[in-house]
Formats: structure tokens, sequence, C-alpha cells
């Protein structure tokens, strides 16, 4: 009985395997402005924003909705990226990873068609029901995708300059 108690406390050596070799120094890079991005989206301040004004922008209602479900999704890839076990997803884990992440992309483009076909929106609460939308959470939205594109942006010129080093440096040993 004690020999299977120990067998429960201690995991079995291949418990946690990583998922990808170590990283390169640019991809660490990229994976830390990742979680950075990650969690400055997620952030409490953004959530009670989120929640606060869920019906005040009646122009395009699916804005706060974009955002709550953004976040969560963005904490979602976050976890599943730095985990470096498969908890409670087996072998499957690159899988969901995969699933999540296409969907995120969808919802991104729809977030864009929602946030960018009312721009810019009458921020006044008499104005007409359907050109209303509270500032603080249509500007929130707005600048959050914006900085999701500058921040791609930043990455491409990175993952150029990378290239073209490696490019130079393979060539200078040849």
């Amino acid at each position: 009985m004690a020999e299977s108690l120990q067998h429960i406390r201690r995991p079995p050596a291949d418990w946690c395997k990583p998922h990808a070799p170590i990283l390169s120094e640019t991809q660490q890079y990229v994976k830390m402005m990742h979680i950075s991005v990650t969690f400055k989206r997620t952030s409490p301040h953004g959530a009670f924003n989120r929640a606060k004004y869920q019906f005040d922008c009646p122009v395009q209602r699916y804005i706060p909705i974009y955002l709550l479900v953004a976040g969560v999704i963005t904490l979602l890839l976050a976890v599943l990226s730095i985990s470096p076990c498969t908890a409670g997803f087996g072998n499957h884990s690159k899988t969901w990873s995969c699933l999540v992440s296409v969907f995120f992309f969808c919802w991104f483009i729809a977030g864009n068609v929602w946030i960018y076909s009312i721009y810019e929106p009458n921020y006044n609460k008499t104005a007409p029901i359907n050109t209303y939308c509270n500032k603080t959470l249509y500007l929130f939205a707005f600048w959050t995708t914006n900085a999701n594109y500058i921040l791609l942006g930043l990455l491409l010129v990175s993952i150029y300059m990378a290239a073209d080093v490696a490019h130079r440096s393979h060539e200078g040993r040849s």
C-alpha cells in the first residue's frame, strides 16, 4: 500500500515533456512579446471595461462580445503555448492549439469587420440609438486591433531582419 502511495506522489519521468526543442533567441523574444500583449489585453481593467460597457454600443452590439471572447481566446492560446506539459490534452495539445488559433483568426477577422465598419461612431449618448457607441469601449477595441497590426508588422520586420542576418552570416562562411 505504501508503495502505491509513493507512486501516486511522484509523477512518471516523462510526465512533463516540452512541446518543442529549445527555442532560438528570436523565437523566445517573439513568444515573450506575445505573452506581454496577451496579459495587457486580458487585464482586469480590460475585462471590467468589457463588462461595464456590454450594452453601450447599440450601433454594433458585437464589439463588447468580440473583446470578451478575444481576451479569453488570447489567454487560452498563451496557456497552450507556454505550458510545458500537455495538461490533460494528451498528445492532442498541438491539435487543440491549432483549432483555437484558427477560431481566433476567424474571430479576429469578424472583429475587424465589426470595429472598422462603424468607424467613427457617434460618441454622444443622446444621439439616435442606431449611431451611438461608448467612446471608451470603441476606442479600446479600435486601438487594441490596431496594436495587433502594429505588432504583426514589427514581427514581420524582425523575422526579415533575422533571416537577412542569418543569410549574410551563411554567405560569409561559404
